[in-house]
């Protein structure tokens, strides 16, 4: 057995890890989509949709604590890891924005977190999405040889 099957051996589980991480990240984005769009429709449509606006951020929340703790067994850099531990704190402050009531009026708040939000997941999508690049495997493939 040649040392290059010895080391492809190795990083299979991991890269099935973070093929596993892309996929669970790529969900929690399209959630937070539909989120936005059911908001939109609640607003100047229907607003029966907030229930299942409501329902989505019930649903899906959970993922951000799923990824976090992904990202830190896989062997993600510093920056992936970084995006992710920030879901659920914007998650959490997203939570308190709604349901605290203070004289300050925190909860207009609420719409520019849940942005803050969507553009950290589509940033944590793209940055993992870059290590899947055809670019990036033909690096890995000459750094084997």
């Amino acid at each position: 057995m040649t040392i290059n099957s010895e080391l492809d051996r190795d990083r299979a589980p991991m890269r099935s890890m973070q093929i596993g991480f892309y996929a669970t990240s790529v969900v929690f984005n399209l959630c937070l989509i539909a989120q936005l769009l059911t908001v939109g429709v609640a607003y100047f449509v229907n607003p029966a949709w907030w229930d299942i606006h409501i329902w989505l951020v019930r649903g899906y929340s959970g993922l951000s604590l799923l990824l976090l703790g992904w990202s830190l067994i896989a062997q993600f850099s510093p920056q992936i890891q970084r995006l992710t531990a920030s879901l659920p704190v914007l998650l959490g402050l997203q939570f308190s924005t709604i349901h605290l009531k203070s004289p300050f009026h925190l909860e207009v708040l609420h719409p520019l977190i849940g942005f803050t939000l969507l553009f950290v997941s589509s940033s944590l999508v793209h940055s993992v999405g870059r290590i899947f690049s055809p670019a990036n495997l033909q690096n890995d493939r000459v750094e084997k040889v």
